[in-house]
């Protein structure tokens, strides 16, 4: 399935429905009078949001959505039948966002929450309801209250409980596939990974979720490479695993350029605990990942965890620290012992 985490939509309540006008004319019945019932309600527009779903490509190719009017009133002082609402549901960690991208305005991250976005129109009045003393055979009604409308986006942001960042070709893809069950294009030239990637973490019975971005370049919070436009899926992580190089140029400089380019974007990101991973030890001599790991640790003033995600050398201990830093978000795997064991669900 694609890979879509961006969307814009057109959304329209529906409209309220006009009463009736409408007299009561029953044969041995001396006296009448207006019976036109009230007009429906229209449809509210509803999201919600549901398990199962983690792309928006659905949008791309269903972008307007308008919920259904109510119907007539009616004689006999019938109301009419209010239309049905329209249920738009959407991927748990989906944000709307105004047309001019500058206010949030409803967050789902929680399954099953619901929220009523745009109300339908109330219906119109029947004559009936216009009749009064000196009014007794009123021969006016409402025509209803029209719904509301406006485009939105939509913006995905994937909950998980830790994210991977670093330069394009430091090893991510291969460090997700060999810890969780994903399956992300591994390749020898950069940005392979163009879209985020989900896996699920089982470590000594616990589980969590982790996601991998593409890789960033200097300049990406101005646009270059592939931006920073998927650093949102990141800023709902508990810890970020940062990993560097360790056979490339200039690894020091490489973990200085993410962290910049980190705080740029905001949001935070830089203030969330970051656990350091030098990657590929396995291509690089050991007095030298030596060196490198020193001069690492005195840049980033935090530990340095060696690993190699080809060969799986390290990989245990990069899980140790990952779990601690992640915590409570972990769950016990099958999820049975989870109260023993204090952790929650995630």
């Amino acid at each position: 399935m694609h890979f879509l985490d961006q969307a814009k939509i057109f959304i329209r309540s529906g409209a309220g429905g006009p009463g009736a006008v409408s007299f009561r004319r029953e044969k041995f019945i001396e006296y009448g009078g207006p019976d036109g019932g009230n007009g429906g309600k229209g449809g509210d527009i509803v999201f919600e949001a549901v398990e199962g779903l983690n792309t928006l490509i659905d949008f791309r190719y269903t972008q307007h959505f308008k919920a259904p009017r109510g119907s007539n009133g009616a004689g006999s002082n019938r109301t009419g039948a209010g239309g049905d609402d329209l249920i738009i549901r959407v991927p748990i960690g989906t944000q709307i966002i105004s047309e001019d991208k500058e206010h949030v305005l409803a967050d789902f991250t929680e399954p099953g929450k619901r929220v009523v976005f745009l109300r339908g129109g109330d219906g119109g009045r029947g004559n009936a309801s216009y009749k009064s003393s000196t009014n007794r055979a009123p021969r006016q009604h409402g025509m209803g209250w029209p719904g509301e409308e406006m485009w939105v986006w939509l913006r995905l942001k994937l909950l998980a409980d830790a994210g991977l960042v670093g330069l394009p070709n430091a090893g991510k893809s291969t460090f997700i596939n060999a810890v969780t069950n994903a399956k992300a294009k591994v390749g020898a030239y950069p940005f392979t990974t163009i879209r985020p990637q989900l896996g699920v973490v089982s470590h000594k019975g616990l589980e969590f979720v982790l996601a991998d971005i593409p890789g960033l370049i200097e300049g990406a919070a101005e646009g270059a490479g592939v931006g920073d436009r998927f650093l949102g899926h990141i800023e709902r992580c508990r810890v970020i695993l940062h990993l560097v190089d360790a056979s490339g140029d200039d690894p020091v400089g490489a973990y200085k350029i993410v962290r910049k380019e980190l705080e740029k974007y905001g949001a935070d990101l830089t203030d969330k605990v970051e656990i350091i991973g030098l990657n590929k030890m396995d291509a690089v001599e050991p007095a030298d990942l030596k060196k490198i790991a020193t001069k690492l640790k005195r840049a980033s003033k935090s530990e340095i965890l060696m690993l190699s995600g080809a060969s799986g050398e390290g990989i245990p201990a990069v899980l140790d620290r990952l779990t601690e830093a992640v915590g409570p978000a972990a769950r016990a795997a099958g999820g049975a012992g989870e109260e023993d064991k204090g952790w929650s669900p995630i």
